[in-house]
C-alpha cells in the first residue's frame, strides 16, 4: 500500500513519518488499516498511553490490578502468571482480529499512538484515557530496538531531533498534556516522577478516574512485578508471532534520576533546553 508519509531510515530499522511522528512500518499499518477505521471502543474502555520507554508496562500492570481488584485475590490475579503486555492488548497490533467485536473482560488497552492521531472514536467516545511520562533524560537512556545498534551519541542526536519511535518525544507528550487540560474527566496526565514518589495517592487517582474506586482506605502488600519469574525469563509475541521481545526488557531499574549514569552533563543541559 502507499503511505501518506515519507521513510527515514535510522541504521537498520525504517521509521515512517504520520502526521509529524515517527512511526514503525508495523505501528502505522495499525494506525493506519485498524485503529482509525475499525476500532470502537467500549463506553467503559480505558486507554492508557505514553510514548516509548515510559514505563507503560508498569501502567498496565496498575491499572488491571485495579480494574480486577475485586475478583481476583493475590494469590489467582494473572500478573503473577502472565506479562501485563499479554493482558493488555496494543492498539497497534490488533491488526488481523477482529477489532470490530474487541469485547475484553478487563476493557484495558495500551498504545504509544498520539493523541492527534487517535482513533476518532475514542477521542469522540466517551471512554477514559491514562497517559503517563517520564522526565525526558530518563526516558531517553532507556534506548528502543530502533537505536540499540547505534552509538550514545548518535542515537542522542537523533532523539533530540525527534528522530525516534513515536517522536518527537516532547510533542507526543504536549498533546495529551494540552487534551487533558481541556478535557480533564476523560484525560489523566500522570508523571512517572509522582507515580513512584507518592504511589498511593496516585493508585487511588487513578482507581477513582477509572471508575474502580477504593471503597475504604487500604495499604496492600506491593509486588516488585520485574521479580516475578514470568517477567524475568520468557517472549512476549505481537502481531501473530511476526514480532517478539524478551520479558525482562520491558522492565527498567525505575529509578528517577538513573539518566545521571548514562548521559554527560552536556547532554543533559541540552535535553533540558529543548524541553524547556
Amino acid at each position: 500500500m502507499t503511505y501518506g508519509h515519507f521513510g527515514i531510515r535510522i541504521t537498520s530499522r525504517l521509521l515512517n513519518k504520520y502526521e509529524g511522528f515517527c512511526c514503525g512500518p508495523y505501528s502505522l499499518e495499525g494506525i493506519l488499516l485498524m485503529a482509525q477505521d475499525h476500532f470502537k471502543p467500549q463506553p467503559n474502555q480505558v486507554i492508557l498511553s505514553s510514548t516509548l520507554n515510559s514505563t507503560i508496562t508498569w501502567l498496565e500492570a496498575l491499572s488491571f490490578a485495579i480494574m480486577t481488584r475485586s475478583s481476583c485475590d493475590e494469590s489467582t490475579n494473572p500478573l503473577l502468571t502472565k506479562m501485563a503486555h499479554d493482558l493488555v492488548p496494543f492498539l497497534e497490533f490488533i491488526v488481523g482480529s477482529n477489532v470490530q467485536t474487541l469485547d475484553l473482560d478487563v476493557p484495558l488497552v495500551a498504545t504509544h499512538v498520539p493523541y492527534t492521531s487517535l482513533p476518532k472514536s475514542i477521542i469522540n467516545s466517551c471512554c477514559k484515557v491514562v497517559y503517563i511520562c517520564s522526565d525526558p533524560k530518563d526516558c531517553y537512556h532507556r534506548k528502543s530496538s530502533a537505536m540499540e545498534d547505534l552509538h550514545l551519541e548518535d542515537a542522542f542526536e537523533f532523539f533530540c531531533e525527534g528522530l525516534s519511535s513515536y517522536g518527537p518525544y516532547w510533542d507526543h507528550l504536549l498533546g495529551y498534556w494540552r487534551a487533558s487540560l481541556e478535557s480533564p474527566e476523560k484525560i489523566l496526565f500522570l508523571k512517572c516522577e509522582d507515580l513512584k514518589n507518592e504511589s498511593i495517592y496516585w493508585v487511588k487517582k487513578m482507581a477513582q478516574f477509572m471508575g474502580y474506586p477504593f471503597s475504604f482506605e487500604k495499604e496492600e502488600k506491593g509486588v516488585n512485578a520485574k521479580s516475578l519469574e514470568v517477567n524475568k525469563s520468557g517472549i512476549t509475541q505481537f502481531r501473530a508471532n511476526e514480532l517478539t521481545a524478551k520479558n525482562d526488557t520491558f522492565f527498567m531499574k525505575g529509578k528517577v534520576g538513573d539518566w545521571n549514569n548514562h548521559l554527560t552533563l552536556e547532554m543533559a543541559m541540552q535535553l533540558d533546553q529543548i524541553t524547556k
